[in-house]
C-alpha cells in the first residue's frame, strides 16, 4: 500500500473497517453506510475515553461484530500496543471466532504497513489470547467463563445472549449477575476504564435493558426502520433520520424487512430489528393471536396427529400428549388434545385408539426415547402412516420458530372443548410453566408443516 492509503487508515476507523472486512472475508463485499460511520465515531470516542460506557443496539447482519469485536481491537492495538483489551459473547466458540478474525488483520502484511509497531508475542500468540510484544493483549472469554486474575482497560461484549436464552428468565438474571459480579470487575481502572455492549435487543429485560434502567450509559440506538424523526450527531457524522427510513437499504430493502417481519413474527421483529422489545404478557405467544373456530369446515383436505411420549407416568413426570389437526384451506384446526400419563402398553393402546377415532394422512412421533420404541412397534405391527422426528434445537427455540405460524393465523382453536383451557394455559405460561408437553407436540407439527410448505415451493420451482 502505498503512504496515501497508509495514512487514511491510520486516520479513519470508519475506512479501517472496510480494510478489516476485505482481510478476514475477502469475497465480501463491503458497502459504506452512515451507521458504519457513526458507529466508528462512538468507539473511536470510547477508545479515547470520552465516553467509558457504551451500548449499541443494532439489528443482525449489519456489521456489529466485524466493528466492534474484530476491526475495534485491532485499531486499539494498533494505536496503543500496550492495550489490553478482554471481549465476551455468550458461547466461546463466537467469541473464539472473533479472536481468530482479529489476530488474522493484526497478522495481515497491510495492517503491518499501517501500524509498524505492533507485533505479536512469540510467547503468547493462541486463538483465546494473543500478546503484543509491548504486552497489550486481546483475551476472548465467554458468559460464564472465569476471567481470574486478568484484566483490561477495554471491555467489550458482543452478543452476551441467544434470542433463546433471553425468552428464560434464569438465564437473563444468569446474564446480568454475570455481569455485575464478574465481567464489570475486570477493569484495570474504574475511573477510565471503559466498557462497550453490542448486540440486538431480545427482551425488554435483557442485559442492555438491565442496564439501561441502571443508568449512567451511553445509548446508540439503530432500528432497522425508523419509527420517527430522528438526529443523529457526533465526532463528523450528522445524520437526519426520516420516519420510515431504512438503516441500510443497499443491505436490506423494504421486501426483506417484509420477510423478516413474517419469519420472525410481531415481537422478534420489534425486539431484534427495531430494539423495541414489547412488554410481555407472561408468555410467547399473546391471546390475540388465537383465532377461534365453531364448526370444523366441510372440506377438510389432510388429518394429521402429533405425539410427543414420555418415559415414566408419575404424576411429576412430563405427559404423553396425543393433537389432532384438520388441515383445510392453509389452515391447521385444533380438534382434540389428549394428555395422559401412561405405562408403555396402555400408551401403545391409546396410540392404536386415537389412530383409530380420527384415521389421520399422517402420525407425527418423535424418534427418540419412548417415542423411538413405539415408532419401531407400531411400524413393525401395522401399516399406519408413521413419521418419525428428530428435533434439531431445544424447545425454547423450536417452539420461538413457529410463533410467527401461530400469529399469523395458521392454528384455529375451538369455541369451546373441555381440555381448551388447559391447552391455553400451557401455550400462554411456556416457557416457564411446569408442563411443555402440548407445547413440544404443538411445535413439531407446525415445524414440520411450515417444511411442508417450502418443500413445496421447491418442487413448483424445480
Amino acid at each position: 500500500m502505498n503512504l496515501l492509503y497508509n495514512r487514511l487508515f491510520q486516520n479513519s476507523f470508519s475506512a479501517f473497517i472496510g480494510k478489516t472486512l476485505s482481510i478476514i472475508d475477502p469475497a465480501a463485499r463491503f458497502l459504506p453506510n452512515w451507521h458504519i460511520d457513526l458507529i466508528a465515531e462512538y468507539l473511536e470516542a470510547a477508545r479515547k475515553e470520552q465516553i467509558t460506557r457504551l451500548i449499541i443496539n443494532i439489528p443482525p447482519r449489519s456489521l456489529k461484530s466485524v466493528c466492534v469485536s474484530v476491526a475495534w481491537p485491532a485499531w486499539i492495538l494498533g494505536h496503543d500496543p500496550r492495550s489490553k483489551i478482554i471481549a465476551a459473547s455468550y458461547a466461546s466458540s463466537l467469541s473464539l471466532k472473533h479472536s481468530v478474525d482479529c489476530r488474522m488483520v493484526i497478522s495481515n502484511k497491510d495492517y503491518k504497513q499501517i501500524f509498524p509497531e505492533v507485533k505479536l508475542a512469540r510467547d503468547q500468540n493462541q486463538k483465546q489470547k494473543f500478546m503484543t510484544t509491548k504486552r497489550g493483549f486481546r483475551l476472548a472469554s465467554s458468559v460464564g467463563a472465569s476471567v481470574i486474575g486478568e484484566g483490561g482497560n477495554f471491555l467489550i461484549i458482543d452478543d452476551p445472549i441467544s434470542p433463546a436464552q433471553a425468552m428464560n428468565e434464569h438465564w437473563r438474571k444468569y446474564v446480568n449477575n454475570w455481569f455485575d459480579h464478574t465481567f464489570s470487575t475486570r477493569l484495570n481502572n474504574k475511573k477510565t476504564g471503559v466498557i462497550v455492549l453490542v448486540m440486538q435487543r431480545l427482551h425488554s429485560d435483557d442485559l442492555s435493558g438491565y442496564l439501561l434502567k441502571k443508568g449512567g450509559w451511553e445509548h446508540l440506538c439503530l432500528p432497522a426502520v425508523a419509527t420517527q424523526p430522528q438526529l443523529y450527531s457526533l465526532g463528523s457524522v450528522k445524520k437526519y433520520r426520516e420516519a420510515g427510513e431504512l438503516l441500510h437499504y443497499e443491505r436490506e430493502d423494504i421486501k426483506l424487512i417484509e420477510r423478516a417481519k413474517i419469519e420472525l413474527g410481531s415481537n422478534m421483529f420489534a425486539a431484534q430489528y427495531q430494539q423495541n422489545p414489547q412488554p410481555e404478557e407472561g408468555a410467547m405467544v399473546k391471546s390475540n393471536w388465537l383465532i377461534r373456530y365453531k364448526e370444523l369446515p366441510d372440506n377438510i383436505e389432510k388429518i394429521v396427529q402429533s405425539w410427543d411420549t414420555a418415559i415414566k407416568c408419575g404424576a411429576h413426570h412430563d405427559a404423553s400428549v396425543c393433537l389432532t389437526f384438520m388441515e383445510s384451506g392453509g389452515r391447521s384446526y385444533l380438534c382434540d388434545s389428549r394428555v395422559m400419563r401412561l405405562e408403555y402398553p396402555d400408551l401403545k393402546r391409546e396410540f392404536y385408539g386415537q389412530a383409530q377415532r380420527y384415521k389421520p394422512d399422517v402420525i407425527l412421533l418423535e424418534d427418540k426415547a419412548s417415542g423411538q420404541q413405539l415408532l419401531q412397534d407400531i411400524r413393525r405391527e401395522s401399516h399406519l402412516p408413521l413419521l418419525g422426528i428428530r428435533p434439531k434445537a431445544d424447545k425454547i427455540t423450536r417452539f420461538a420458530a413457529v410463533c410467527a405460524m401461530i400469529e399469523a393465523g395458521k392454528l384455529l382453536l375451538p369455541t369451546n372443548s373441555h381440555w381448551l383451557a388447559d391447552f391455553e394455559a400451557e401455550i400462554f405460561a411456556f416457557p416457564d410453566g411446569s408442563h411443555d408437553d402440548q407445547v413440544d407436540a404443538l411445535s413439531q407439527y407446525l415445524d414440520w408443516k411450515r417444511n411442508q410448505f417450502w418443500e413445496n415451493i421447491n418442487i413448483r420451482r424445480l
